[in-house]
Protein backbone atom coordinates (compact mmCIF):
# COMPACT_ATOMS: atom_id res chain seq x y z
CA UNK A 1 0.00 0.00 0.00
CA UNK A 2 1.75 3.50 -1.08
CA UNK A 3 0.09 6.63 -0.11
CA UNK A 4 0.20 9.41 -3.15
CA UNK A 5 1.09 12.96 -2.80
CA UNK A 6 -2.30 14.16 -2.47
CA UNK A 7 -3.28 13.11 1.28
CA UNK A 8 -7.33 14.08 2.28
CA UNK A 9 -7.58 13.35 6.34
CA UNK A 10 -10.51 13.66 7.70
CA UNK A 11 -12.35 12.85 11.08
CA UNK A 12 -15.70 12.02 11.74
CA UNK A 13 -17.94 10.41 14.49
CA UNK A 14 -19.20 6.76 13.23
CA UNK A 15 -21.84 6.97 15.83
CA UNK A 16 -25.61 6.53 14.09
CA UNK A 17 -27.92 9.64 13.70
CA UNK A 18 -31.44 8.94 13.33
CA UNK A 19 -33.14 10.24 10.05
CA UNK A 20 -36.46 11.98 10.64
CA UNK A 21 -36.59 13.25 7.20
CA UNK A 22 -35.55 11.55 3.56
CA UNK A 23 -34.01 13.94 1.20
CA UNK A 24 -34.64 13.51 -2.48
CA UNK A 25 -31.88 15.39 -3.96
CA UNK A 26 -29.58 13.39 -3.12
CA UNK A 27 -28.30 15.01 -0.06
CA UNK A 28 -29.26 14.41 4.18
CA UNK A 29 -28.95 16.78 6.86
CA UNK A 30 -27.18 13.86 8.70
CA UNK A 31 -23.78 14.12 10.33
CA UNK A 32 -22.30 11.30 8.07
CA UNK A 33 -18.41 10.85 7.92
CA UNK A 34 -16.93 10.79 4.55
CA UNK A 35 -13.81 12.81 2.84
CA UNK A 36 -12.40 13.79 -0.66
CA UNK A 37 -10.82 11.15 -2.85
CA UNK A 38 -7.39 10.88 -1.65
CA UNK A 39 -4.40 8.52 -1.94
CA UNK A 40 -5.20 5.55 -4.61
CA UNK A 41 -4.82 1.41 -3.79
CA UNK A 42 -2.81 -0.79 -6.41
CA UNK A 43 -2.16 -3.57 -7.20
CA UNK A 44 1.75 -4.23 -5.75
CA UNK A 45 2.01 -7.78 -6.06
CA UNK A 46 1.19 -10.81 -3.27
CA UNK A 47 3.72 -10.08 0.07
CA UNK A 48 4.38 -12.48 3.19
CA UNK A 49 1.61 -10.44 4.82
CA UNK A 50 -0.99 -10.65 2.26
CA UNK A 51 -0.50 -14.05 0.29
CA UNK A 52 -2.99 -16.26 2.17
CA UNK A 53 -5.62 -13.94 1.70
CA UNK A 54 -5.31 -13.66 -2.11
CA UNK A 55 -4.69 -17.03 -2.68
CA UNK A 56 -7.77 -17.75 -0.97
CA UNK A 57 -9.77 -15.52 -3.45
CA UNK A 58 -8.55 -17.16 -6.27
CA UNK A 59 -8.73 -20.94 -4.92
CA UNK A 60 -12.77 -19.43 -4.05
CA UNK A 61 -12.84 -17.96 -7.20
CA UNK A 62 -11.30 -21.42 -9.67
CA UNK A 63 -12.30 -24.60 -7.10
CA UNK A 64 -15.59 -23.78 -5.36
CA UNK A 65 -18.21 -25.82 -5.79
CA UNK A 66 -21.04 -23.41 -7.04
CA UNK A 67 -20.16 -19.90 -9.07
CA UNK A 68 -20.16 -17.08 -6.11
CA UNK A 69 -20.13 -13.21 -6.86
CA UNK A 70 -16.34 -12.99 -5.95
CA UNK A 71 -17.07 -8.94 -5.19
CA UNK A 72 -19.04 -9.89 -3.00
CA UNK A 73 -16.73 -11.90 -1.35
CA UNK A 74 -14.27 -9.74 -1.28
CA UNK A 75 -16.18 -6.67 0.22
CA UNK A 76 -16.89 -8.74 3.00
CA UNK A 77 -13.11 -10.26 3.59
CA UNK A 78 -12.33 -6.64 3.47
CA UNK A 79 -15.33 -5.85 6.02
CA UNK A 80 -14.15 -8.61 8.24
CA UNK A 81 -10.52 -7.36 8.47
CA UNK A 82 -11.28 -3.42 9.09
CA UNK A 83 -14.10 -4.39 11.28
CA UNK A 84 -11.10 -5.42 13.82
CA UNK A 85 -9.25 -2.17 13.69
CA UNK A 86 -11.29 0.44 15.75
CA UNK A 87 -14.72 1.71 15.62
CA UNK A 88 -14.29 4.30 13.18
CA UNK A 89 -11.84 2.45 10.12
CA UNK A 90 -14.16 1.55 7.20
CA UNK A 91 -15.17 0.18 3.68
CA UNK A 92 -17.25 1.63 1.49
CA UNK A 93 -18.58 0.78 -1.85
CA UNK A 94 -18.81 3.36 -4.69
CA UNK A 95 -22.13 4.20 -3.92
CA UNK A 96 -21.58 4.98 -0.24
CA UNK A 97 -18.54 6.59 -1.07
CA UNK A 98 -19.87 9.08 -3.95
CA UNK A 99 -22.50 10.30 -1.19
CA UNK A 100 -20.13 10.82 1.69
CA UNK A 101 -18.62 12.89 -0.29
CA UNK A 102 -21.33 14.72 -1.65
CA UNK A 103 -22.33 15.44 1.75
CA UNK A 104 -19.03 16.98 2.82
CA UNK A 105 -18.25 18.99 -0.12
CA UNK A 106 -22.29 20.18 0.26
CA UNK A 107 -22.57 20.10 -3.84
CA UNK A 108 -24.36 17.61 -5.64
CA UNK A 109 -26.97 16.98 -8.81
CA UNK A 110 -30.26 17.23 -7.66
CA UNK A 111 -33.54 18.98 -7.91
CA UNK A 112 -33.45 20.69 -4.24
CA UNK A 113 -36.63 18.97 -2.27
CA UNK A 114 -37.30 17.57 0.81
CA UNK A 115 -39.72 14.82 1.64
CA UNK A 116 -41.17 13.31 4.65
CA UNK A 117 -42.86 9.68 4.38
CA UNK A 118 -46.48 10.81 5.75
CA UNK A 119 -48.48 7.54 5.65
CA UNK A 120 -46.95 5.65 2.62
CA UNK A 121 -47.00 9.08 0.56
CA UNK A 122 -43.95 11.27 -0.18
CA UNK A 123 -44.90 14.56 0.73
CA UNK A 124 -42.79 18.21 0.00
CA UNK A 125 -41.56 20.04 3.69
CA UNK A 126 -38.72 21.90 2.22
CA UNK A 127 -37.85 23.51 -1.07
CA UNK A 128 -34.25 25.60 -1.58
CA UNK A 129 -34.84 28.82 -2.38
CA UNK A 130 -34.55 29.34 -5.97
CA UNK A 131 -33.30 25.94 -6.73
CA UNK A 132 -34.73 23.62 -9.60
CA UNK A 133 -37.91 22.58 -7.67
CA UNK A 134 -38.73 25.84 -6.40
CA UNK A 135 -38.44 26.77 -9.76
CA UNK A 136 -40.29 24.45 -11.46
CA UNK A 137 -43.45 25.56 -9.02
CA UNK A 138 -43.77 22.46 -6.62
CA UNK A 139 -44.48 24.02 -3.23
CA UNK A 140 -44.53 22.34 0.33
CA UNK A 141 -47.42 20.06 0.93
CA UNK A 142 -47.53 18.77 -2.61
CA UNK A 143 -47.51 14.80 -2.50
CA UNK A 144 -45.85 12.91 -4.88
CA UNK A 145 -47.60 10.62 -7.00
CA UNK A 146 -45.31 9.08 -9.77
CA UNK A 147 -41.34 10.62 -10.53
CA UNK A 148 -40.74 9.38 -14.17
CA UNK A 149 -42.97 6.75 -14.94
CA UNK A 150 -42.55 4.91 -11.77
CA UNK A 151 -45.67 5.35 -8.97
CA UNK A 152 -44.21 5.86 -5.58
CA UNK A 153 -47.80 6.50 -3.89
CA UNK A 154 -48.96 3.78 -1.16
CA UNK A 155 -45.70 1.43 -2.72
CA UNK A 156 -43.62 1.59 0.27
CA UNK A 157 -40.57 2.96 -1.27
CA UNK A 158 -37.14 3.28 0.27
CA UNK A 159 -35.22 6.55 0.32
CA UNK A 160 -32.40 5.13 -1.79
CA UNK A 161 -34.96 4.03 -4.56
CA UNK A 162 -36.37 7.85 -4.51
CA UNK A 163 -33.15 8.98 -5.28
CA UNK A 164 -31.84 6.86 -7.84
CA UNK A 165 -35.43 8.32 -9.75
CA UNK A 166 -34.75 12.11 -9.07
CA UNK A 167 -30.81 12.16 -8.94
CA UNK A 168 -29.24 12.43 -12.78
CA UNK A 169 -27.01 14.76 -14.59
CA UNK A 170 -26.86 18.50 -14.25
CA UNK A 171 -29.33 19.65 -17.32
CA UNK A 172 -31.62 16.40 -17.72
CA UNK A 173 -35.21 16.61 -16.99
CA UNK A 174 -37.54 14.80 -14.61
CA UNK A 175 -41.15 14.43 -14.40
CA UNK A 176 -43.35 14.69 -11.59
CA UNK A 177 -46.97 14.00 -10.78
CA UNK A 178 -48.56 15.57 -7.72
CA UNK A 179 -51.75 16.09 -5.28
CA UNK A 180 -51.72 19.43 -4.68
CA UNK A 181 -55.03 20.69 -2.12
CA UNK A 182 -56.48 16.62 -2.28
CA UNK A 183 -56.27 16.80 -5.78
CA UNK A 184 -54.19 15.40 -8.48
CA UNK A 185 -52.59 17.74 -11.13
CA UNK A 186 -53.77 17.10 -14.76
CA UNK A 187 -50.12 17.52 -16.04
CA UNK A 188 -46.79 16.44 -14.37
CA UNK A 189 -44.46 19.37 -12.97
CA UNK A 190 -41.40 19.04 -15.20
CA UNK A 191 -38.44 19.77 -13.72
CA UNK A 192 -34.69 20.34 -14.68
CA UNK A 193 -32.33 19.00 -12.67
CA UNK A 194 -28.86 21.19 -11.58
CA UNK A 195 -26.09 21.60 -9.28
CA UNK A 196 -27.35 22.29 -5.74
CA UNK A 197 -25.09 23.71 -2.59
CA UNK A 198 -26.21 23.09 1.12
CA UNK A 199 -24.44 25.16 3.29
CA UNK A 200 -22.85 23.67 6.06
CA UNK A 201 -23.82 26.36 8.59
CA UNK A 202 -27.65 25.34 10.17
CA UNK A 203 -28.32 29.08 11.44
CA UNK A 204 -26.42 32.15 11.73
CA UNK A 205 -28.32 35.03 13.37
CA UNK A 206 -28.30 37.64 16.39
CA UNK A 207 -29.49 36.22 19.33
CA UNK A 208 -29.51 38.48 21.81
CA UNK A 209 -28.34 42.48 21.00
CA UNK A 210 -24.19 42.65 20.86
CA UNK A 211 -24.43 38.23 20.61
CA UNK A 212 -24.10 36.53 17.79
CA UNK A 213 -25.19 32.83 17.25
CA UNK A 214 -23.94 29.94 14.98
CA UNK A 215 -24.62 26.73 14.32
CA UNK A 216 -22.40 24.57 12.59
CA UNK A 217 -23.68 21.21 10.91
CA UNK A 218 -20.80 19.70 9.81
CA UNK A 219 -17.24 20.40 8.81
CA UNK A 220 -17.27 20.02 5.01
CA UNK A 221 -15.13 21.83 2.31
CA UNK A 222 -16.31 24.72 2.48
CA UNK A 223 -17.06 25.16 6.17
CA UNK A 224 -14.36 27.48 6.75
CA UNK A 225 -15.14 30.19 4.57
CA UNK A 226 -19.14 30.07 5.34
CA UNK A 227 -18.15 30.39 8.72
CA UNK A 228 -15.68 33.35 7.92
CA UNK A 229 -18.61 35.21 6.20
CA UNK A 230 -20.55 34.56 9.27
CA UNK A 231 -18.50 36.43 11.62
CA UNK A 232 -17.76 39.50 9.13
CA UNK A 233 -21.83 39.75 8.88
CA UNK A 234 -22.50 39.10 12.54
CA UNK A 235 -19.81 42.01 13.27
CA UNK A 236 -21.75 44.32 11.22
CA UNK A 237 -24.29 43.66 12.97
CA UNK A 238 -22.71 44.44 16.00
CA UNK A 239 -22.18 41.21 17.36
CA UNK A 240 -19.25 41.31 20.55
CA UNK A 241 -19.86 37.97 21.62
CA UNK A 242 -20.65 34.86 19.97
CA UNK A 243 -22.31 31.36 20.86
CA UNK A 244 -20.58 28.73 18.80
CA UNK A 245 -23.08 25.65 18.62
CA UNK A 246 -21.10 22.64 18.04
CA UNK A 247 -23.86 20.18 19.24
CA UNK A 248 -24.39 16.85 17.46
CA UNK A 249 -21.96 17.70 14.85
CA UNK A 250 -20.19 14.21 14.32
CA UNK A 251 -16.78 15.91 12.67
CA UNK A 252 -16.11 16.34 8.98
CA UNK A 253 -13.07 17.45 7.37
CA UNK A 254 -10.04 17.62 9.69
CA UNK A 255 -8.28 20.82 7.42
CA UNK A 256 -11.64 22.74 8.37
CA UNK A 257 -11.45 22.32 11.90
CA UNK A 258 -8.36 24.09 11.99
CA UNK A 259 -9.28 26.90 9.66
CA UNK A 260 -11.89 27.71 11.56
CA UNK A 261 -10.73 27.46 15.51
CA UNK A 262 -7.98 30.27 13.46
CA UNK A 263 -10.59 32.63 13.35
CA UNK A 264 -10.70 32.92 17.12
CA UNK A 265 -6.64 34.10 17.62
CA UNK A 266 -4.84 36.95 16.28
CA UNK A 267 -1.47 35.52 16.45
CA UNK A 268 0.17 31.67 15.66
CA UNK A 269 -1.52 29.01 17.68
CA UNK A 270 -1.08 25.37 17.66
CA UNK A 271 -4.24 24.12 16.91
CA UNK A 272 -3.68 20.28 17.04
CA UNK A 273 -0.95 17.78 16.52
CA UNK A 274 -1.32 14.15 15.26
CA UNK A 275 0.65 11.28 15.62
CA UNK A 276 1.13 7.43 15.28
CA UNK A 277 2.53 4.27 14.81
CA UNK A 278 4.00 5.22 11.43
CA UNK A 279 2.96 8.78 11.13
CA UNK A 280 5.66 11.01 13.02
CA UNK A 281 4.04 14.14 14.54
CA UNK A 282 2.71 16.82 12.72
CA UNK A 283 1.58 20.10 14.30
CA UNK A 284 -0.95 22.16 13.20
CA UNK A 285 -1.40 25.88 13.68
CA UNK A 286 -3.67 28.80 13.19
CA UNK A 287 -3.35 31.37 10.14
CA UNK A 288 -1.63 34.11 11.72
CA UNK A 289 -1.46 36.27 8.56
CA UNK A 290 -4.08 38.61 9.43
CA UNK A 291 -5.20 36.92 12.22
CA UNK A 292 -8.97 35.80 13.02
CA UNK A 293 -12.00 37.40 12.50
CA UNK A 294 -13.13 36.76 15.93
CA UNK A 295 -10.25 37.17 17.82
CA UNK A 296 -11.50 39.53 20.92
CA UNK A 297 -14.45 39.32 22.13
CA UNK A 298 -16.26 36.83 24.57
CA UNK A 299 -16.99 33.26 23.16
CA UNK A 300 -19.34 30.12 24.33
CA UNK A 301 -19.16 26.72 22.93
CA UNK A 302 -21.93 24.26 23.38
CA UNK A 303 -21.46 20.94 22.96
CA UNK A 304 -22.67 18.08 24.19
CA UNK A 305 -22.30 13.64 23.94
CA UNK A 306 -22.70 13.78 20.14
CA UNK A 307 -20.19 16.92 19.90
CA UNK A 308 -17.21 14.72 17.77
CA UNK A 309 -13.80 14.49 16.05
CA UNK A 310 -13.58 17.37 14.29
CA UNK A 311 -15.66 19.64 16.43
CA UNK A 312 -13.70 18.13 19.85
CA UNK A 313 -10.49 19.61 17.81
CA UNK A 314 -11.80 23.09 17.99
CA UNK A 315 -13.51 22.95 21.50
CA UNK A 316 -10.01 21.40 22.79
CA UNK A 317 -8.25 24.30 21.16
CA UNK A 318 -10.13 27.11 22.67
CA UNK A 319 -10.49 25.25 25.97
CA UNK A 320 -6.92 24.73 26.62
CA UNK A 321 -5.87 28.06 25.02
CA UNK A 322 -8.10 29.83 27.73
CA UNK A 323 -9.80 31.98 24.67
CA UNK A 324 -13.65 30.57 25.46
CA UNK A 325 -15.76 28.64 27.79
CA UNK A 326 -16.89 25.45 26.97
CA UNK A 327 -20.69 24.77 27.93
CA UNK A 328 -22.44 21.68 27.75
CA UNK A 329 -21.90 18.27 28.36
CA UNK A 330 -19.24 15.37 27.97
CA UNK A 331 -18.34 15.52 24.34
CA UNK A 332 -18.48 12.02 22.07
CA UNK A 333 -14.35 11.44 22.38
CA UNK A 334 -12.74 10.20 19.27
CA UNK A 335 -9.46 10.98 19.01
CA UNK A 336 -8.49 9.24 15.93
CA UNK A 337 -7.94 11.11 12.39
CA UNK A 338 -8.30 8.69 8.88
CA UNK A 339 -7.03 9.24 5.60
CA UNK A 340 -9.13 8.32 2.40
CA UNK A 341 -7.34 5.27 0.48
CA UNK A 342 -9.36 4.65 -3.13
CA UNK A 343 -9.41 1.59 -5.49
CA UNK A 344 -9.95 1.71 -8.76
CA UNK A 345 -13.68 0.68 -8.35
CA UNK A 346 -14.68 3.34 -6.64
CA UNK A 347 -15.00 2.21 -3.72
CA UNK A 348 -12.64 3.41 -0.78
CA UNK A 349 -11.38 2.37 2.88
CA UNK A 350 -10.95 5.07 5.46
CA UNK A 351 -7.90 4.04 7.67
CA UNK A 352 -7.12 5.31 10.83
CA UNK A 353 -3.59 6.73 10.57
CA UNK A 354 -3.57 8.75 14.02
CA UNK A 355 -4.44 10.21 16.93
CA UNK A 356 -4.79 13.58 17.42
CA UNK A 357 -3.57 15.74 20.36
CA UNK A 358 -5.45 19.23 22.23
CA UNK A 359 -2.77 22.06 22.29
CA UNK A 360 -1.39 20.66 26.13
CA UNK A 361 -1.44 16.95 25.00
CA UNK A 362 -4.64 15.75 25.85
CA UNK A 363 -5.96 12.68 23.70
CA UNK A 364 -9.40 12.76 24.08
CA UNK A 365 -10.10 9.36 22.69
CA UNK A 366 -12.35 7.01 24.66
CA UNK A 367 -11.07 3.60 25.31
CA UNK A 368 -11.94 0.77 22.86
CA UNK A 369 -10.16 -2.74 22.90
CA UNK A 370 -9.55 -3.92 18.79
CA UNK A 371 -11.59 -7.23 18.36
CA UNK A 372 -8.85 -9.60 17.18
CA UNK A 373 -8.68 -11.88 20.53
CA UNK A 374 -12.12 -12.90 19.06
CA UNK A 375 -10.74 -14.94 16.09
CA UNK A 376 -11.54 -18.07 17.87
CA UNK A 377 -14.77 -17.26 19.35
CA UNK A 378 -16.79 -17.04 16.22
CA UNK A 379 -20.42 -16.16 17.34
CA UNK A 380 -18.63 -12.87 18.99
CA UNK A 381 -16.62 -12.29 16.86
CA UNK A 382 -18.43 -9.64 15.37
CA UNK A 383 -19.07 -7.77 18.50
CA UNK A 384 -18.73 -3.74 19.38
CA UNK A 385 -14.98 -2.60 20.08
CA UNK A 386 -16.19 -0.45 22.83
CA UNK A 387 -15.12 -0.83 26.74
CA UNK A 388 -17.35 -0.13 29.29
CA UNK A 389 -16.66 3.42 29.89
CA UNK A 390 -20.56 4.64 31.31
CA UNK A 391 -18.61 6.96 33.67
CA UNK A 392 -16.13 9.64 32.93
CA UNK A 393 -12.70 8.88 34.41
CA UNK A 394 -10.41 11.77 34.51
CA UNK A 395 -6.80 10.63 32.44
CA UNK A 396 -3.82 12.69 32.82
CA UNK A 397 -4.25 16.30 34.54
CA UNK A 398 -3.42 19.57 32.71
CA UNK A 399 -3.40 22.98 33.25
CA UNK A 400 -3.92 26.16 31.17
CA UNK A 401 -2.06 28.95 31.42
CA UNK A 402 -5.08 31.08 33.25
CA UNK A 403 -5.07 27.91 36.13
CA UNK A 404 -7.64 25.44 34.65
CA UNK A 405 -8.08 21.99 35.27
CA UNK A 406 -8.41 20.21 32.36
CA UNK A 407 -8.19 16.21 31.53
CA UNK A 408 -7.30 13.52 28.99
CA UNK A 409 -9.58 10.93 28.07
CA UNK A 410 -12.82 10.52 27.32
CA UNK A 411 -14.01 13.50 25.38
CA UNK A 412 -13.74 16.97 26.32
CA UNK A 413 -15.56 17.95 29.87
CA UNK A 414 -17.13 21.06 29.51
CA UNK A 415 -16.98 24.37 31.97
CA UNK A 416 -20.53 24.95 32.74
CA UNK A 417 -22.14 21.49 32.86
CA UNK A 418 -26.37 21.40 31.54
CA UNK A 419 -27.81 18.68 33.27
CA UNK A 420 -29.70 15.92 30.97
CA UNK A 421 -33.24 16.86 30.94
CA UNK A 422 -35.05 13.36 32.18
CA UNK A 423 -38.01 14.31 29.83
CA UNK A 424 -36.04 14.13 27.02
CA UNK A 425 -34.73 10.45 28.43
CA UNK A 426 -38.51 9.19 29.07
CA UNK A 427 -39.39 6.07 26.93
CA UNK A 428 -42.67 7.40 25.41
CA UNK A 429 -40.57 10.85 24.53
CA UNK A 430 -37.99 8.35 23.13
CA UNK A 431 -40.71 6.42 21.37
CA UNK A 432 -42.40 9.45 19.80
CA UNK A 433 -39.12 10.16 18.28
CA UNK A 434 -38.58 6.67 17.03
CA UNK A 435 -41.80 6.55 15.20
CA UNK A 436 -41.87 10.13 14.13
CA UNK A 437 -45.42 10.87 15.54
CA UNK A 438 -44.09 14.80 16.02
CA UNK A 439 -43.59 15.18 12.46
CA UNK A 440 -47.12 12.93 11.52
CA UNK A 441 -49.02 15.69 13.59
CA UNK A 442 -47.65 18.51 12.33
CA UNK A 443 -47.45 17.72 8.65
CA UNK A 444 -51.15 16.01 9.05
CA UNK A 445 -52.69 19.13 10.68
CA UNK A 446 -50.75 22.48 9.34
CA UNK A 447 -50.11 21.60 5.96
CA UNK A 448 -53.54 22.81 4.86
CA UNK A 449 -53.19 26.36 4.63
CA UNK A 450 -50.83 28.86 4.91
CA UNK A 451 -49.77 30.91 7.74
CA UNK A 452 -51.26 34.00 8.32
CA UNK A 453 -48.00 35.92 9.77
CA UNK A 454 -44.90 37.20 8.68
CA UNK A 455 -41.52 34.88 9.64
CA UNK A 456 -40.81 38.12 12.33
CA UNK A 457 -43.87 38.12 14.38
CA UNK A 458 -44.21 33.72 14.33
CA UNK A 459 -40.60 34.19 16.06
CA UNK A 460 -41.53 36.66 18.45
CA UNK A 461 -45.00 35.75 19.15
CA UNK A 462 -46.03 32.30 17.92
CA UNK A 463 -46.86 29.96 20.54
CA UNK A 464 -48.88 26.69 19.91
CA UNK A 465 -52.99 27.30 20.76
CA UNK A 466 -53.69 25.43 23.69
CA UNK A 467 -56.15 22.69 22.52
CA UNK A 468 -52.82 21.93 20.36
CA UNK A 469 -51.62 19.49 22.95
CA UNK A 470 -54.69 17.59 23.49
CA UNK A 471 -55.42 17.47 19.72
CA UNK A 472 -51.77 15.72 19.69
CA UNK A 473 -52.38 13.61 22.65
CA UNK A 474 -55.68 12.09 21.46
CA UNK A 475 -53.73 11.53 18.07
CA UNK A 476 -50.68 9.70 20.35
CA UNK A 477 -53.69 7.62 21.99
CA UNK A 478 -55.61 6.59 18.77
CA UNK A 479 -52.19 5.40 17.68
CA UNK A 480 -52.18 2.85 20.20
CA UNK A 481 -50.07 4.57 22.95
CA UNK A 482 -50.51 4.45 26.72
CA UNK A 483 -49.67 7.81 28.39
CA UNK A 484 -51.10 8.96 31.53
CA UNK A 485 -51.83 12.15 32.53
CA UNK A 486 -49.07 12.86 34.55
CA UNK A 487 -46.75 11.99 32.37
CA UNK A 488 -48.42 14.18 29.48
CA UNK A 489 -47.98 17.39 32.04
CA UNK A 490 -44.50 16.18 32.59
CA UNK A 491 -43.67 16.57 29.01
CA UNK A 492 -45.86 18.99 27.51
CA UNK A 493 -43.44 22.25 27.63
CA UNK A 494 -40.62 19.96 25.46
CA UNK A 495 -43.33 18.27 22.96
CA UNK A 496 -45.00 21.86 22.48
CA UNK A 497 -41.70 23.10 21.71
CA UNK A 498 -40.83 20.54 19.39
CA UNK A 499 -44.04 21.16 17.36
CA UNK A 500 -43.39 24.99 17.27
CA UNK A 501 -40.17 24.70 16.05
CA UNK A 502 -41.22 21.63 13.35
CA UNK A 503 -44.03 24.06 12.40
CA UNK A 504 -41.65 27.11 11.98
CA UNK A 505 -39.67 25.12 9.88
CA UNK A 506 -42.52 23.86 7.70
CA UNK A 507 -43.01 27.53 7.39
CA UNK A 508 -40.64 29.55 6.68
CA UNK A 509 -37.31 26.96 6.23
CA UNK A 510 -34.84 25.13 8.55
CA UNK A 511 -33.36 28.28 9.85
CA UNK A 512 -36.82 28.95 11.67
CA UNK A 513 -36.67 25.62 13.31
CA UNK A 514 -33.33 26.49 15.40
CA UNK A 515 -34.59 30.02 16.46
CA UNK A 516 -37.59 28.71 17.48
CA UNK A 517 -36.11 25.77 19.52
CA UNK A 518 -33.46 28.37 20.64
CA UNK A 519 -36.06 30.01 22.89
CA UNK A 520 -36.30 27.57 25.19
CA UNK A 521 -33.10 25.78 25.00
CA UNK A 522 -31.47 25.17 28.24
CA UNK A 523 -27.96 24.75 26.43
CA UNK A 524 -28.54 28.36 24.89
CA UNK A 525 -29.81 29.51 28.26
CA UNK A 526 -27.10 28.97 30.25
CA UNK A 527 -25.01 30.48 27.25
CA UNK A 528 -26.94 33.44 27.27
CA UNK A 529 -26.46 33.87 31.25
CA UNK A 530 -22.77 33.60 31.30
CA UNK A 531 -22.70 36.30 28.64
CA UNK A 532 -24.48 38.68 30.63
CA UNK A 533 -22.75 41.72 31.68
CA UNK A 534 -21.58 42.07 35.33
CA UNK A 535 -22.36 44.88 37.57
Amino acid sequence: MQKGTKRNIFVAATYAAVLLLGILLGQNYADEQGSKPGSTLVPIGLSSNTWKVQQLLNLVAEAYVDSVDIDSVQNGAINHIISHLDPYSSYLVPYESQRQTEILEGTFEGIGMEYFNLNDTLMIVSLINGGPADKAGFRVGDKLLKIGDERVAGMNISRESVEKLIRGRRGTEVYIHVKRDGEEMVAPIKVVRDQITVSSLDVVYMIESGVGYIKVRRFGINTAAEFKQAIIELKKQGAQKLILDLRDNGGGYFHMAIKMASEFFADRRLIVYTQGAHEERHEYYSDSTQGGNFATGQLVVLINENTASASEIVAGAIQDWDRGTIVGRRSYGKGIVQEQFDFSDGSTVNLSIARYFTPLGRSIQKKYIPNWSNMIDYNNMYNGLWALDTLYAHGMAFETQAGKKVYSGGGILPDIHVAQDSNALSLFYQDLIQYSFIEQFVYTRFTKQAPAYSIENFLQGYHLPDNEYGVFIEFVREEGFVISDRKKDELRDLIESDIEALVGRLYFGREAYFKVKNRNDSFVQKALEFLQPTN
